[in-house]
């Protein structure tokens, strides 16, 4: 939970700071479409509403349960996800980005499939796509190589941001698997 509210507070401090950048370059009266308004009170309208959104507090959004199933295999210093998103509804997802985070650092220099990149050397972000009600991402491929032969990691599988809605289960979208150095897939 710490985690989680390190990471909101750093996406709001970066959407804060894009805000006041942005609002520094408007001018006064050009912001909504009366012209009374300041470019400070857009700003701080704006900051506003990004902390509601932060919080979970989006009013009036649409619903969408998004969730993620799949395996992890470790044997021989080598690690395989396979992982589909799937979306419960009620509404449609534009796109969403599905984080694995792995408690022992993978090697350096490995290729990712299209629309995941690395966040760092124990976190990969890769995302969905758009989901439709009652529809399902195709299934995500790792293979990577950790550094050194773990006998033994965790891998953390959550959402890390989707565009508009609210998930209200989120049991079904957050993993945590430990995985034996076995080559058994553990799955989720």
């Amino acid at each position: 939970m710490r985690a989680m509210s390190v990471m909101s507070k750093g996406v709001l401090g970066a959407v804060l700071t894009a805000l006041v950048v942005l609002g520094a370059g408007t001018t006064a009266g050009a912001v909504g479409e009366t012209g009374g308004g300041t470019a400070g009170d857009a700003v701080g309208e704006a900051a506003g509403q990004v902390a509601g959104l932060v919080a979970g507090e989006v009013v009036g959004a649409a619903e969408a349960d998004l969730a993620h199933h799949g395996h992890v295999s470790l044997w021989d210093g080598r690690v395989g996800v396979w992982l589909v998103t799937e979306n419960h509804g009620p509404s449609d997802v534009v796109d969403a980005t599905v984080r694995l985070a792995f408690s022992a650092p993978m090697a350096g220099g490995q290729e990712l499939p299209p629309g995941c990149l690395w966040s760092s050397s124990r976190v990969v972000s890769c995302r969905t796509g758009a989901l439709p009600d009652g529809g399902a991402a195709g299934e995500l491929a790792l293979d990577l190589r950790a550094v050194g032969r773990p006998q033994e990691l965790t891998v953390d599988v959550s959402t890390a941001w989707r565009s508009g809605g609210v998930d209200r289960n989120s049991v079904n979208d957050r993993h945590r698997v430990l995985v034996l150095a076995t080559g058994d897939p553990y799955v989720f």
